[in-house]
């Protein structure tokens, strides 16, 4: 135990002067590095990454995602970071998953987390109890997801979308312990708004979905990204039915696509809608990052950001003009103030086997950043006051950005 214990000191402090010393350069510092030691034996990556409600406690997903989910065991651990005694090799709590964790995000305001699973089940366990977590659970049914889930939110319920093509929102039972559809949607082929006629396919086939988004400026509006690129928004209160159903589907399923931004090269992995403007960033792999409004088709701005593969983008909560991009071997953090368009700061670069795979700013404590990697360690950095603070004219800039006629 103690020995486990020295180790684990001295690799923080190892990690914490290499940081140290790039601090002026790269406007970061590493203060933790995280790691569950069951989740390390059986080679899980982090997939996913999310602060609680009141910032002090971080939330890990572990699977494996080699371009195929294995089907493995997994589990999602969460460590207070104030608490004191803070074990970095022992998490606070460990919840163990029969399959593997595709998405996770923390309730915006109680101590619960809401998981989608590689099975296509959506869970939310209360953390508060030491005994029986689990408030509600979806069931494999042909009304529920029925492929892997990949994203899901929980500001208004619970919204999942899943790689079978269908978004599904729901409210939470909690004397039943079980979940409520409240409306049902399919995105499919031939359903696709006109903009993006060049994917449509004469078959009713469906649009395998990859990342989500909710608009904070639009309560109907959210977007989608898909497998082969598209990028789509949509509206909740659509009432287009969808032109296919599922077989032994009961509820009403409507098609709720809107309008098509111009698509991507390759799978869009993440999706960010901006807290300050009507704005969103996206990824795909092939390694661009574009800078959209939400009313119009192409992107006001296009970033090389990495040779391969972008796994998450994501706005600062406090910086109107800056955000964070996971690309594998590093997190780049990009600043739309500076004249040159290259990272503000770099941060996280190491082996293959430990890429960089997800990202969250804490929104509660805006100078903290949790970073996600594929050796199963989650390391957190303090950010610098020029990362985190607002200047007098952000949002003007912001706004010049926004007014822009795409090209």
């Amino acid at each position: 135990m103690f020995a486990d214990e020295a180790l684990d000191t001295v690799s923080v402090q190892s990690l914490w002067r290499k940081s140290h010393e790039a601090a002026q350069e790269s406007q970061v510092l590493l203060i933790h590095s995280l790691q569950h030691p069951g989740a390390k034996e059986k080679g899980l990556h982090v997939t996913s990454v999310s602060w609680s409600c009141t910032g002090s406690v971080i939330a890990c997903a572990y699977g494996i995602d080699n371009g195929d989910w294995s089907n493995e065991k997994s589990c999602v651990c969460t460590w207070n970071l104030d608490r004191r005694g803070l074990h970095h090799s022992q998490a606070d709590l460990v919840i163990d998953v029969p399959t593997a964790v595709t998405a996770l995000c923390c309730h915006p305001n109680q101590p619960s987390l809401i998981a989608g699973l590689y099975s296509g089940e959506v869970v939310i366990w209360d953390t508060s109890r030491t005994q029986d977590s689990v408030v509600a659970q979806t069931r494999l049914s042909a009304d529920s997801h029925r492929d892997p889930v990949y994203q899901k939110k929980g500001e208004f319920g619970v919204l999942s979308a899943c790689s079978g093509g269908r978004v599904l929102l729901w409210t939470v039972g909690f004397e039943q312990g079980s979940f409520v559809q409240k409306a049902a949607y399919a995105v499919l082929q031939q359903q696709v708004p006109h903009s993006s006629s060049r994917f449509k396919a004469r078959s009713n086939s469906t649009v395998g979905i990859t990342s989500m988004a909710l608009s904070p400026w639009d309560s109907d509006t959210f977007l989608v990204g898909s497998e082969g690129g598209l990028l789509l928004r949509c509206s909740f209160s659509s009432q287009t039915l969808a032109a296919t159903a599922f077989e032994g589907q009961n509820a009403t399923l409507r098609a709720p696509a809107v309008f098509s931004f111009r698509p991507r090269s390759g799978p869009v992995h993440s999706i960010h809608c901006s807290p300050f403007h009507n704005l969103f960033v996206s990824g795909s792999t092939d390694g661009l990052v574009h800078l959209h409004s939400l009313l119009q088709a192409s992107p006001l701005l296009s970033l090389r950001v990495s040779d391969s593969y972008i796994f998450q983008v994501q706005w600062s909560p406090t910086r109107p003009l800056v955000f964070a991009a996971a690309t594998g071997k590093e997190v780049q953090m990009f600043d739309l103030s500076h004249r040159s368009l290259r990272a503000a700061a770099t941060i996280e670069q190491g082996d293959a086997d430990q890429a960089a795979t997800c990202l969250a700013f804490n929104c509660q404590k805006p100078h903290l950043l949790a970073v996600g990697k594929t050796d199963g360690t989650v390391n957190i950095w303090q950010l610098s006051a020029d990362l985190m603070e607002q200047s007098p004219r952000e949002i003007s800039q912001l706004e010049k950005i926004a007014n822009q006629v795409a090209e």
